[in-house]
């Protein structure tokens, strides 16, 4: 006789709360957090630190001419670049500064020609370099040139400044939003995988120690799926919230925490879409464990959501123009695109509502195709089964 529910709370409850334990506990979801803790830790500290130091470039002349311009961008180059500080090096000539530039003695040798003046390198240079060498270089070329013809630099360039006004969005914020976007498809991909295959692994273990059937007897099988899927889903959203916030905070102490405010909201609907898309993904994981027989029937079982996944993450990729905004109210796809769209601040504040209405009818729906699969599989150890075969089988 099934039980429904215990004394004190629904079996499914009880499920969930076994499923929080062990995850919570296991040692490859503690490893992987830290891991990827650390990942985030690093990348963000890394850019703090690349974003603060000061950066010194060791610049060769060989001759006076390249010498008094070689002074001059080192006297100019704080004030193009208040991060960069050239440090003139004095070599015989050009043999001699391909020397210095192969031993590491130069960064770069700056050398007259008729047209101006050439910066030679060993490979591609620091953007940073180039553009103090390029600005000083034109700024004190100018400043001769207007000295030459008797007025001033000020006096050449009167009215040749060009000022940018952007209507619609700040060109480092959206490189900022680019970036967080992307990472936060990242995050929902990898989340996923591993949730979803440690619940199809846990299906298949369980089918195959014929431990189910004990649990069949006392547990309602729509109990036990909810019970496995809302505790996996408990620790997945609970382990992307501390990878948020450890990233939100990390990036409020670099020099674009100014852009928190944008991303506030967007990031609050990414926790809406994950819960909805993982708990969509989840049920389609269970199935798959409960078709297959042993472990290693799971990869040929789990193959299609593992293409789905692949397409709801190379869509967010390569999806743009009319394509991302119709892909965003598809479930699941929805579940990664829309976020994306929510970050960079090309959706309109309706926009998520109905995506999300979308995304819980789809996933009701797929719920329920699921459960039936599940309950119908889960008992069947004859063999893999394929899902014409599982839909057909009696409950």
């Amino acid at each position: 006789m099934s039980v429904v529910k215990t004394k004190s709370q629904p079996v499914w409850q009880i499920v969930a709360r076994r499923e929080i334990a062990v995850r919570a506990t296991d040692k490859s979801t503690l490893i992987g957090t830290a891991v990827m803790l650390a990942v985030i830790v690093g990348v963000l500290g890394f850019t703090a630190w690349s974003e603060s130091r000061e950066k010194s470039y060791e610049l060769a002349y060989s001759s006076a001419a390249s010498q008094a311009m070689v002074e001059g961008i080192a006297e100019r180059a704080s004030g193009i670049d208040e991060k960069v500080h050239i440090d003139p090096v004095a070599v015989d000539d050009a043999d001699a500064a391909r020397h210095a530039l192969e031993e590491e003695q130069a960064d770069a040798y700056l050398r007259p020609t008729a047209e101006g003046w050439t910066l030679v390198t060993l490979e591609d240079p620091d953007s940073e370099l180039r553009d103090v060498v390029r600005q000083a270089v034109e700024a004190i070329v100018l400043a001769g040139n207007a000295d030459a013809a008797g007025t001033t630099a000020a006096e050449l360039t009167r009215g040749s400044a060009v000022a940018l006004d952007q209507l619609e969005g700040d060109s480092e914020l959206n490189a900022i939003r680019y970036v967080v976007g992307y990472a936060l498809a990242i995050v929902f991909y990898f989340a996923s995988i591993m949730f979803g295959m440690t619940l199809a692994n846990s299906v298949v273990e369980e089918k195959q120690s014929r431990i189910v059937e004990m649990i069949a007897a006392a547990v309602p099988l729509r109990q036990l799926l909810a019970g496995k899927i809302i505790g996996n889903a408990v620790i997945a959203v609970a382990q992307m919230l501390v990878y948020v916030a450890v990233g939100l905070v990390g990036l409020s102490l670099t020099d674009f925490g100014f852009a928190l405010p944008a991303l506030s909201g967007a990031i609050g609907w990414f926790v809406v879409f994950f819960l909805i898309g993982f708990v969509v993904l989840s049920t389609l994981w269970a199935v798959a464990g409960a078709l297959a027989s042993r472990t290693e029937d799971l990869q040929s079982s789990s193959t299609p959501i593992t293409m789905l996944l692949m397409v709801m993450f190379f869509g967010a990729l390569y999806l743009d123009g009319v394509g991302e905004i119709v892909g965003s109210y598809i479930p699941p796809l929805s579940a990664v695109l829309m976020p994306m769209r929510l970050v960079d601040g090309s959706a309109a504040w309706w926009e998520p509502v109905i995506a999300v209405a979308l995304l819980l009818a789809f996933g009701v729906a797929l719920v329920r195709f699921a459960e039936r699969l599940y309950s119908r599989a889960l008992l069947q150890t004859g063999g893999q089964l394929s899902l014409k075969a599982a839909w057909r089988l009696e409950e």
